[in-house]
């Protein structure tokens, strides 16, 4: 946890609420809404931290202009608050995976509420995945955002809106977390976690704004070793017989749980072939450091061959989407590729 500054990108959303608090016009019910990953969660918790801040007063006298409004980091809230046990920010926890039921609405925010808080100006309510409370626990929340303490804000944090019932969503102000820019995005990683620049390509291409996913990509042994394996079977595919075909697709249900990131992986490369077919430019590939084999398939892959396999990739994704057969889907697809990359 950290202030408004560590948070990348997210400039006019981190400006509406450090004038909210410049103004002491803090509304009672925030939604936030982005994909997963999308940094809702950091952007929630620096507003928490910095309104419980104990030199707040002070802070928000000295500030120059609103950028300087920031936790203090170092008195007791602040600290309790990067620890996350900051008695007065309190997180809406769930058991089920996929529901948070009225029971547990009532209980850590309805029943809880009434109660005075603790040590701070506010008690600050945190509702993660709140597109997974059913109708029952979004009318039990709906009570309480209509009558709240005036000490209450309630942040509630989603991935879908429109999951929110429209009685929520026109008495809380909504937040969309906005893409960040990819090259934004490729410096921090470079810069945070030491990785070339080839790397720092391939993982911001496959965040698509997302700075989480990016994070998690540049992070993590799965991916690299994902795609490791997505380009050995690009590579050989030329070469491979009918019957191999079945090995080829066994080998890919491995990693079944990944499939869109190991399709996703394919449409990139063969992205790059199509752009180094039309511009001979290395500079505008994601996959820098395989140059020499992207520049050979090029030479010997016409354009509506590869129109042809971005076509059969993007099929693929829908096919899965829609629960059709695992093997079968990847073997005309392979097929499809196979019978266009030359």
């Amino acid at each position: 946890m950290g202030g408004f500054q560590d948070i990348l990108g997210q400039r006019q959303l981190i400006a509406h609420l450090q004038n909210a608090i410049a103004a002491d016009k803090v509304s009672h019910a925030y939604i936030i809404n982005g994909p997963d990953k999308s940094g809702k969660k950091l952007l929630a918790e620096a507003f928490a931290q910095t309104l419980q801040c104990e030199r707040l007063e002070e802070i928000k006298r000295a500030a120059s202009d609103r950028e300087q409004i920031e936790p203090c980091m170092e008195c007791h809230s602040c600290k309790q608050a990067e620890g996350r046990n900051q008695p007065d920010i309190i997180y809406v926890r769930h058991e089920k995976p996929n529901t948070i039921s009225v029971d547990e609405i009532r209980t850590q925010v309805n029943h809880d509420i009434v109660i005075k808080p603790y040590s701070s100006r506010y008690k600050i309510y945190v509702i993660d995945e709140a597109e997974k409370m059913n109708v029952q626990a979004q009318n039990a929340l709906l009570k309480t955002i209509e009558e709240p303490p005036a000490y209450a804000i309630l942040l509630l944090l989603t991935t879908n809106v429109d999951s929110l019932l429209p009685t929520i969503q026109s008495r809380c102000v909504t937040l969309n977390i906005k893409v960040v820019s990819d090259e934004k995005i490729k410096k921090y990683l470079m810069k945070h976690y030491q990785i070339p620049d080839y790397q720092a390509d391939i993982c911001t291409a496959f965040a698509q704004g997302n700075v989480g996913r990016a994070i998690l990509l540049a992070s993590s042994e799965d991916f690299y070793e994902l795609k490791a394996s997505a380009l050995q079977l690009i590579k050989r595919l030329c070469d491979i017989d009918l019957y191999e075909m079945t090995e080829a697709v066994k080998q890919i249900g491995e990693y079944k749980l990944e499939i869109t990131d190991y399709l996703d992986l394919i449409l990139i490369w063969y992205r790059d072939v199509l752009l180094f077919k039309a511009t001979k430019d290395v500079n505008g590939l994601i996959f820098k450091d395989e140059v020499y084999e992207i520049k050979r398939q090029a030479e010997k892959s016409s354009y509506r061959g590869l129109e042809l396999i971005l076509e059969a990739l993007e099929k693929a994704k829908v096919r899965l989407n829609a629960n059709v057969n695992f093997e079968l889907t990847m073997e005309l697809l392979l097929l499809a590729i196979k019978e266009n990359q030359s």
